[in-house]
């Protein structure tokens, strides 16, 4: 499709989504009317006789202004050939729902009576919903058009290496994409045998870019080649596309990694590819760190005579402090200080020595089931958790959260030998976790580790609440407390 024929389709496609959002607009108004009029149902013959002053028509007018900046800021008119349906489908509600808050702003500023509630949950609903289902049915058109060869895109795919193959199967297997691959650029070398194989072929080497490119319809450039040794030439394509308006592309796992996921990034001027492991980032995050201070707030408060009456018996019981506060490493093994009630004699920590060999629990870590140390109050307490409960303050100040890998001491921490280990501490430590709900400290370490690392990479809010409602039974059991 040519330039030319694109911006015309693009500008019809924004006139449509304006149009879009006037209808919502007055269907959202017509709500308002019928719910204040209960006697009949306003009709739109009426709602276009009510008269409309020129200082409304004005703050309209720049309102659809900014609906169509918020939605081009989304990115809701670039090319998502290669994002997916629910990519699309989330930039669509959060551009609906930042648009539907400027009416909340603009009616608070201009005291518009219409923006009522009602209003304003007909006009999202109805907007979102008539955006997605444009967006999904041109989706359905898109690749009826392209499973018919048009709308296609020609791709030279710089390298033969098996993920260069690897990326030009998985555009042949998906055709609705609408990418045709032309051709590999490379030169001999000891793999070459193993990529005719493939089935596919060399267009030219690399010398041989600069005339294909131009005798040769090619719509975009996709680097796949190793850029500690082949920087030169991955360069010098580079710059032959920039001067004949060719789009570039390059694989963005660089360094061939397993687990980390891959983003990309514009700042200031500078493309920044980021590559990161697990599940914890975007809204979802926000929600986590609402929730532990909302419910860590409230446990505080519901729980403070239990937490008084513990303090005034372990005065009563032993010589020392009430409060337990040892060094832990946390988020990225930043140190913070935890909060326990103490369980053992106070010179607890100088008496380590003479019980390193009891240990009964395989790793870095020490656990005595029947530890000398701990003082017959203590005992109960680590029975019935109670003496993790302080943590909340823990979690108040966001050194940890009501969910996550438990935070490990320094001691502790100084005894791994594995470095898939440290990566438990890419997250923020918790009170409760799968080890937690699964036995304690019955588990082996290596275990232990595995079901953080799960935890990690299956992380969700559902998983959370799921985990604090395990988290009850297994207090009630007491079951690997020790």
């Amino acid at each position: 499709m040519s330039n030319a024929r694109r911006q015309i389709l693009l500008n019809i496609f924004k006139l449509f989504d304006l149009g879009l959002m006037a209808a919502a607009f007055l269907l959202a108004a017509l709500a308002v009317m019928t719910s204040l009029h209960r006697t009949h149902a306003v009709t739109l013959t009426e709602l276009f006789e009510m008269r409309v002053k020129i200082q409304n028509l004005a703050i309209f007018a720049l309102f659809m202004v900014a609906w169509h900046f918020v939605f081009s800021g989304f990115g809701l008119y670039r090319s998502r050939r290669l994002s997916g349906r629910i990519s699309e489908v989330v930039d669509v509600i959060k551009a609906t729902s930042l648009g539907t808050l400027m009416i909340v702003v603009g009616a608070a500023m201009f005291h518009i009576t219409l923006a009522t509630p009602l209003f304003l949950f007909v006009f999202w609903a109805a907007s979102t919903s008539a955006t997605v289902g444009s967006r999904l049915m041109l989706r359905v058109v898109l690749v009826w058009v392209r499973r018919r060869g048009r709308n296609l895109r020609d791709v030279l795919i710089v390298g033969t290496n098996n993920r260069a193959v690897q990326f030009a199967g998985k555009l042949h297997s998906h055709p609705e994409m609408g990418y045709r691959v032309m051709g590999f650029v490379d030169r001999d070398w000891s793999g070459m045998e193993a990529f005719r194989s493939s089935g596919f072929a060399v267009a030219c080497d690399f010398d041989g870019v600069p005339q294909y490119l131009r005798s040769s319809v090619v719509d975009e450039v996709v680097m796949a080649l190793p850029m500690r040794s082949f920087h030169y030439e991955a360069s010098r394509i580079a710059t032959h596309c920039e001067e004949q308006g060719i789009t570039v592309r390059m694989l963005s796992n660089l360094f061939d990694l397993k687990l980390a996921r891959s983003s990309a990034e514009n700042w200031d001027g500078d493309a920044l590819v980021t590559h990161k492991t697990g599940r914890l980032e975007g809204w979802p995050v926000v929600a986590k760190r609402v929730f532990d201070l909302v419910v860590s707030s409230f446990l505080l408060l519901l729980l403070s005579p239990l937490l008084v009456l513990t303090a005034i018996l372990i005065k009563l019981t032993s010589t020392g402090p009430v409060l337990f506060k040892q060094k832990r490493l946390g988020l990225n093994k930043r140190r913070f200080h935890i909060y326990k009630f103490r369980t053992m004699v106070a010179d607890a920590e100088q008496r380590m020595r003479e019980v390193e060999h009891l240990n009964e629990v395989t790793g870095p870590v020490f656990k005595i089931k029947n530890d000398p140390r701990i003082t017959r109050l203590g005992r109960f307490l680590r029975k019935t958790s109670i003496d993790e409960l302080p943590q909340l303050l823990n979690v108040l100040v966001a050194d940890m959260s009501l969910v996550g890998p438990r935070p490990l001491p320094v001691r502790d921490y100084e005894g791994f030998n594995e470095d898939w280990q440290r990566r438990r501490f890419s997250v923020k430590p918790g009170i409760t976790c799968l080890w937690q709900v699964k036995g304690r400290s019955s588990i082996a370490f290596e275990q232990w580790m595995q079901l953080d690392l799960q935890y990690i990479d299956k992380w969700s809010l559902w998983l959370d609440m799921q985990i604090l409602v395990w988290t009850i039974p297994a207090i009630l059991k007491g079951s690997g407390a020790v």
